[in-house]
């Protein structure tokens, strides 16, 4: 998944905005830094809001600067994504498992996924997993 930025330069320094985001906005003295400190606002944000159950919008602005989120943010994002209207008690349920370990799944603060666990949860929701290396 990947949130494209602007870097608007200013009064000495580079201010970053997220067009998909607005309430995430940054600063760096280079362009070097400004990306870097993009990329942690970025993740740092959205690793906030999933584990509080805030999903952030699917990506639409395609101009810019692209900024990369952080693999297990975007597992718990598409977990919480594929489960649709069920609840997390009802996939803990056709996984069984507690209801609290699945939650887990879904929070990119506390959960940490195997690739059989996401297998499973896959054939559960009739899904397949996909795992890309690039």
């Amino acid at each position: 998944m990947v949130f494209f930025c602007n870097i608007i330069e200013e009064d000495g320094g580079y201010t970053v905005e997220f067009p998909d985001l607005p309430n995430i906005i940054t600063y760096g003295h280079t362009k070097d830094e400004a990306v870097f400190n993009a990329a942690e606002a970025l993740n740092g944000a959205l690793e906030s809001d999933v584990a509080r159950g805030l999903l952030p919008p699917d990506p639409s602005y395609s101009e810019g600067t692209p900024v990369e989120v952080e693999p297990h943010i975007e597992i718990a994002i598409q977990l919480r994504t594929i489960r649709g209207s069920l609840t997390q008690s009802e996939i803990a349920s056709r996984l069984g498992v507690p209801y609290q370990s699945y939650q887990r799944l879904e929070n990119p603060i506390k959960g940490n996924p195997s690739v059989k666990t996401l297998e499973k949860i896959a054939r559960v929701l009739g899904k397949r997993l996909e795992i890309r290396l690039v």
